[in-house]
């Protein structure tokens, strides 16, 4: 274990032999960090906080901090990030709230870069990249495989579908369906995400049935309800297509279109 001198280390907390925390970081009570995690110089681990293996913070990341949030009366809530996570510098991730179900999560092999911000009880899948000063208001759920480009705003209680790319500047307010590449203010899909798509080894066949669907449901008018029974009707049931067809319908803030 390799923790230096002037870092400042709660009695409580479980620190893997093989971990690191630098000089002036803080490790705050009922702290676990896993093997091979480093917590660069000033950076900040609060409290009932779980960080997994080989992970990295940066100077100045701040995590597992009380929530932003009024109703929050002081109940142990925690914040659990996943294996080989990377929190770049002035990053802030807070823990959850009573109401919201307790918990924050950031998930496997994830990159938080500098100045982003993760607000209580947000959920973000394995591999979720948020650029630069990016922001998520409470209960956001980012899927495995979303994207933000710098300066996205995301409104709360929305959902990104995975394998989504949202375009820099972005506000989001209306959940964004899977498999799309979204922009604006406010962001609404622009067509599939076809180069990351084809980064992660979607075949051509899984690539056209995506864009047949996506045709019919975004890029005519016909209503909503008809368009997810045209595209059960006309274009094959693969797993990806009805995927789309079910984040759609169990939408709860509504899809933007």
């Amino acid at each position: 274990m390799n923790i230096h001198p002037t870092a400042v280390v709660d009695e409580t907390a479980q620190i893997a032999d093989d971990a690191f925390v630098g000089a002036y970081a803080y490790i705050g009570p009922e702290v676990v960090i896993g093997s091979g995690t480093r917590v660069e110089h000033h950076a900040s681990v609060d409290r009932l906080t779980t960080i997994g293996a080989s992970c990295r913070l940066w100077p100045f990341a701040s995590v597992g901090t009380d929530p932003q949030d009024l109703k929050f009366g002081g109940e142990r809530t925690t914040l659990e990030i996943g294996d080989n996570v990377m929190i770049r510098e002035f990053t802030t991730v807070n823990r959850g709230t009573g109401e919201g179900g307790g918990v924050t999560r950031v998930g496997d092999r994830s990159l938080l870069m500098a100045y982003a911000h993760v607000a209580h009880d947000c959920q973000l899948g394995v591999e979720v990249i948020m650029a630069n000063s990016c922001n998520l208001a409470g209960h956001v759920i980012l899927e495995d495989y979303v994207g933000l480009g710098g300066q996205v705003a995301v409104h709360q209680f929305t959902r990104i579908g995975s394998y989504t790319f949202v375009g820099g500047t972005s506000a989001v307010a209306q959940d964004l369906p899977p498999y799309t590449l979204c922009e604006g203010n406010r962001a609404k899909p622009r067509g599939l995400n076809v180069i990351g798509l084809k980064r992660r080894g979607f075949s051509a066949e899984t690539m056209d049935a995506l864009k047949a669907a996506y045709k019919v449901i975004f890029r005519t008018r016909t209503p909503l309800a008809k368009a997810l029974s045209q595209v059960e009707e006309e274009v094959p049931q693969i797993p990806e297509v009805v995927r789309m067809l079910d984040f759609i319908r169990n939408s709860s803030r509504g899809v933007a279109r």
